[in-house]
């Protein structure tokens, strides 16, 4: 029988909320968008604090995908998270998201067969759960969009190093001052490849049934909910998304499964990309109520949401917290603008979305404020003395 949901108030959107361990200003949250800047020895680039402290009056910042390991990417100038260097810089960027009030995680993955040799240690092929090769692009600095390059299958023996990757890049965004962690599970990237019957052709414990598919991400999910906590954790999802050349025969019963064995684990939330990722929203049927029904805790969903959709969507009583992406990317006020039903910025060209400098990046402009606000400049430079203030006093 269908699980009832009990309507909140129509300004629900804009109400504080606690999600697992996190006390959220709104139940508006910024979706992770890659954007291919980080530099030499995949730090976050040099803007990455200003963007996102720009964006922090989002109830929750997901923070870009973020390989767990050297192994685990699959595209130019994306961050890690587990080398002290790449520790070092993502402190920066929490720092100055708490010092304007806001709450961040970060996204991890392992893109798996989304690669390309160019990234893997000695030209070597990237991993998957079998030996079949994505049909998709990835980017390469210098080269441009090319083939994914041929994966080789994950031996049995070393998939243990892997989630043990996924547990050690979690307690190292907590140390770089993240609040909690997202699992990056869709999208085709390892996680979601090994899902999905379409790319896993496995006959041992992790390929054949649904349990067998899901076992990965579960233990994954498991792992990581005890080292950092459930609940400072989040997992996300894409049911029928064909990003990433992902694709399985028959999806409401895989997710249905993985949700439910999700449920009892006490995570902070599930995030769900509802239809084709940046595309329709009912291109292949899907029970998304149905999947809801599966799942105990805090529900996210993604995809296309304008403001009276989200209004709507949480008014609902079945969704909890609405995520944006590239409505995040061109309006770092979004929040101010959906309260206020205000215009929203128009994205820039495309040529600014992956790598580049501050245009396309920092410098969207906020709504026109009243004297007594600091204009963006001028908090800018507070945070920055603010951040050097609270180094001299750790130094101390």
């Amino acid at each position: 029988m269908p699980r009832t949901y009990a309507p909140r108030a129509v300004d629900a959107l804009f109400e504080r909320v606690q999600v697992g361990a996190f006390q959220l200003a709104n139940r508006i949250v910024m979706a992770p968008l890659t954007r291919n800047r980080a530099g030499p020895g995949l730090v976050p680039g040099p803007l990455a604090a200003d963007y996102y402290a720009e964006r922090a009056t989002a109830g929750l910042i997901i923070a870009e995908a973020t390989q767990i390991s050297a192994q685990a990417q699959g595209y130019g100038d994306t961050p890690g998270c587990y080398t002290d260097a790449q520790v070092a810089r993502w402190r920066e960027v929490t720092d100055a998201v708490h010092l304007e009030g806001g709450t961040i995680v970060v996204q991890l993955w392992h893109t798996g067969r989304v690669s390309h040799t160019s990234f893997q240690a000695g030209g070597q092929p990237p991993v998957g759960p079998s030996a079949i090769r994505a049909k998709t692009k990835t980017f390469i600095p210098g080269q441009g969009f090319v083939e994914c390059a041929m994966p080789r299958a994950l031996g049995l023996d070393e998939i243990p190093a892997i989630i043990d990757d996924f547990r050690n890049a979690c307690m190292r965004a907590l140390d770089a001052g993240f609040d909690g962690v997202e699992l990056h599970g869709a999208h085709g990237y390892l996680l979601d490849a090994f899902l999905r019957n379409g790319t896993n052709h496995r006959t041992d414990a992790y390929g054949g049934s649904i349990e067998n598919r899901a076992r990965l991400l579960l233990e994954v999910t498991e792992t990581c909910a005890r080292a950092i906590g459930a609940d400072r954790l989040g997992v996300r999802i894409s049911p029928v998304s064909t990003a990433g050349d992902s694709h399985d025969s028959d999806p409401q019963p895989l997710f249905d499964h993985v949700v439910d064995r999700l449920s009892p684990l006490g995570l902070a939330y599930v995030h769900v990309v509802e239809g084709e990722t940046g595309g329709s929203r009912d291109g292949v049927p899907f029970d998304y109520n149905a999947l809801r029904d599966h799942f105990a805790g805090v529900w996210m969903v993604n995809n296309g949401y304008d403001r009276r959709m989200a209004i709507n969507a949480v008014a609902s009583g079945r969704v909890d917290l609405v995520s944006f992406g590239r409505l995040f990317m061109a309006n770092p006020d979004l929040v101010r603008r959906l309260k206020e039903n205000a215009p929203l910025n128009a994205l820039m060209d495309p040529s600014t979305f992956y790598g580049g400098g501050a245009h396309g990046y920092t410098d969207y402009p906020t709504l026109h404020q009243s004297q007594t606000v600091p204009t963006p400049a001028e908090s800018l430079l507070a945070r920055r003395r603010a951040t050097q203030s609270r180094l001299v006093a750790l130094a101390d």
